[in-house]
């Protein structure tokens, strides 16, 4: 137990909390000198809510999660040969990296997931108090996504650093102060530019760039969308839930799904709703993602032809 404990209290993204709010406070300062307008009291205040609620929903989940690991790393056959040496670290980098991109594409793609990722897009800004906005719901699945980390032999200590390295570096590209980076950069990191276009609620950036640091499995896995000038990131909802109501912010999806799934009447129907992505529906327009860019390149031709 003193293991678990040890492992679970050593989280660099709580240590590193204290800067991240001091980067709020400038960027909010900076905004309002600039007279940019990229912060809200009330979205902020929500956002520090659901960083709160967060870590105290994620308690029970991680400490399961924790305890499973060290049993799953004693089971390992590779235990003794992945160790702590630079290379293990490296490669841990990439498949930790690789393990979050899939964890957040589900969260989009998985409704019952959404549920729980929902609120952290629910601001209509885009700033590093939205960073702080985290998912509440998605603290009782996410760390299923790195179960089988330890089975390759890293132990339980490695792969919690490196998702909160993850998470840390995550943070600045929450911003619309710093706009694109040179091209190298953009090609093969998570940058705010890449990021804004996660967040933008516009049907061609729908479900786009899930990446942790790496923007090369969207890339890879054509989850990908630039940032396009013409058509900037509106960020939020395609619903806006126009509340500032912890309780409501983290619940309104959830309720929505509730209702759905009471309203089918057949099994298949009540399971679709929880398993495919965000929009699908039994009985109206099916309005996911995919569905809706296949909509919106289809008529572009013709908007081009009548001009």
């Amino acid at each position: 137990m003193d293991t678990i404990a040890r492992v679970v209290e050593d989280d660099l993204s709580v240590l590193a909390l204290p800067v991240f709010l001091v980067a709020v406070l400038l960027e909010a300062l900076w905004s309002r000198l600039k007279q940019r307008k990229l912060y809200g009291l009330k979205d902020t205040l929500a956002s520090l809510s659901m960083l709160v609620a967060s870590g105290a929903v994620e308690v029970v989940p991680r400490l399961a999660a924790v305890t499973l690991m060290i049993s799953l790393h004693d089971a390992s056959p590779l235990r003794d040969v992945i160790e702590r040496q630079w290379w293990a670290w490296l490669v841990l980098f990439f498949l930790d990296d690789f393990s979050y991109y899939w964890f957040h594409r589900f969260n989009h793609e998985v409704r019952l997931f959404w549920a729980g990722h929902v609120n952290h897009h629910s601001s209509e800004y885009l700033n590093f108090g939205t960073a702080l906005r985290q998912g509440v719901g998605e603290r009782v699945h996410k760390m299923m996504f790195w179960l089988w980390l330890p089975v390759l032999g890293f132990d339980v200590g490695m792969i919690l650093t490196m998702i909160g390295l993850n998470l840390i570096y995550q943070f600045w590209v929450h911003t619309e102060v710093v706009r694109k980076l040179p091209a190298w950069i953009e090609a093969v990191f998570n940058t705010p530019s890449h990021h804004r276009v996660h967040h933008a609620s516009n049907t061609r950036y729908l479900d786009c760039n899930h990446a942790g640091v790496l923007i090369v499995w969207d890339r890879l896995f054509g989850t990908f969308s630039p940032e396009i000038e013409s058509d900037p990131p509106v960020y939020g909802l395609t619903k806006n839930i126009h509340t500032f109501n912890p309780v409501k912010v983290v619940f309104h999806e959830y309720a929505s799904l509730w209702r759905d799934v009471n309203r089918a009447t057949r099994w298949c129907n009540k399971l679709s709703y929880l398993l495919l992505a965000p929009g699908w529906s039994h009985d109206s327009q099916d309005r996911r993602a995919r569905t809706l860019r296949a909509m919106q390149a289809a008529l572009e031709p013709k908007m081009d032809t009548g001009r």
